[in-house]
C-alpha cells in the first residue's frame, strides 16, 4: 500500500528510487521485492524508446572538483493553459548537482538573466566559470558585462553540440519529466509557485544515483564537515643516491658493469651458456 501510494505521489520515480524512499521510512525493504510488487501492481513508469544513431565521439566533460566552482545554465521553455509561452533559466551546480535556479517568466533577456546571477552570487559566493550555450540571451553584452566586474568565465559550448553541457541537459530533462509534464501552469505566479516547490524537493527529498542515493542537500552537508587543509607530514631525509652533500661521488653511469642476460636470452640468440668478457685494452 505504502508503494502504490509513493509511486502515486512520484508518478515518474522508478522502483530504485522508491525503493530509497521505503529505506527512508525505516523499513527494510530488498531491491528485488520492491522490483516483484513494483511489477505486480503495474506501477511501470511509461516511456518512448529512443531512434537509435551512429555512434560517434563524445567530448568529455571537464568535471569539476569542488562546490561553487562550476555552473550550467540553460533554458526550458513551456506553454500556461491558454496556450502561451514561457521561459524557464535553469542554473545547477556541476558537482553538487543542487538547482540553484529554476526561474519562469514570459520573456528571458540578458538583463533577466545578469539579476538571477546578482542574487545567486549574493547567497552562494561566486563561481570559477559557468557553461552555457551560444545564445544571445548568455553571450550579449550584459551578461558579458557582468561576467568581467564579478570574474566569472564563460564557457561557452560549440554550436549544435549540447552533450558538453551535459550536466545541465540531463536536469532539464529530470524538470521535463517529473514537473513540466505532470504540472498545468495557469498564471506566471503559479508557474514560479509550483517550480520552486519542485526545486525544493530536487535538493532536499529527491534521491540523486550520482551521489550514492543522496539528496543534493546532503551531499553537500558532508563536503562542509570535511577537513579544508590535509595535514602536513613531514618530509623523508635525501637517500645518498639522491644527491645530497654528504652523498659523496657518484659512480659514472658508463663505468656500471651492463647486466647479463638470462640463461633462456642468451639461447634464444644462439649465445654460449658461459659468455667470455672481453678485457678492456689498455
Amino acid at each position: 500500500m505504502r508503494l502504490r501510494d509513493l509511486a502515486g505521489s512520484r508518478v515518474r520515480y522508478g522502483y530504485r528510487r522508491l525503493t530509497v524512499l521505503l529505506r527512508r521510512e525505516g523499513r527494510q525493504v530488498n531491491a528485488k521485492r520492491v522490483y516483484r510488487l513494483y511489477r505486480e501492481e503495474g506501477l511501470q513508469v511509461r516511456t518512448t524508446k529512443r531512434a537509435k544513431r551512429p555512434a560517434h565521439a563524445r567530448v568529455a566533460l571537464a568535471g569539476a572538483l569542488r562546490p561553487n566552482q562550476r555552473w550550467s545554465m540553460d533554458f526550458v521553455s513551456d506553454r500556461f493553459a491558454d496556450g502561451r509561452w514561457f521561459r524557464i533559466l535553469t542554473v545547477v551546480d556541476q558537482y553538487t548537482r543542487e538547482c540553484l535556479c529554476a526561474y519562469a517568466d514570459r520573456s528571458q533577456t540578458g538583463e533577466k538573466v545578469v539579476e538571477q546571477m546578482k542574487r545567486l552570487v549574493a547567497i552562494r559566493g561566486v563561481p570559477e566559470s559557468i557553461t552555457t550555450d551560444n545564445g544571445s540571451e548568455f553571450a550579449g553584452q550584459a551578461m558579458e558585462i557582468w561576467a568581467y566586474q564579478a570574474g566569472v568565465k564563460l564557457d561557452f559550448i560549440h554550436p549544435g553540440r549540447p552533450v558538453q553541457n551535459g550536466y545541465i541537459e540531463s536536469f532539464n530533462g529530470r524538470l521535463r519529466d517529473e514537473c513540466l509534464n505532470g504540472e498545468v501552469f495557469f498564471n506566471l505566479a503559479d508557474a514560479r509557485e509550483k517550480l520552486e516547490r519542485w526545486r525544493c524537493d530536487y535538493n532536499q527529498t529527491r534521491p540523486h544515483s550520482a551521489l550514492d542515493d543522496r539528496t543534493p542537500e546532503e551531499f553537500a552537508k558532508t563536503l562542509e564537515r570535511r577537513p579544508s587543509a590535509l595535514p602536513i607530514v613531514d618530509k623523508a631525509e635525501p637517500l645518498p643516491c639522491q644527491g645530497s652533500a654528504g652523498a659523496g661521488p657518484k659512480t659514472p653511469a658508463l663505468d656500471t658493469a651492463p647486466a647479463l642476460p638470462w640463461e633462456t636470452e642468451r639461447r634464444a640468440k644462439r649465445l654460449p651458456e658461459r659468455p667470455v668478457l672481453i678485457e678492456r685494452l689498455t
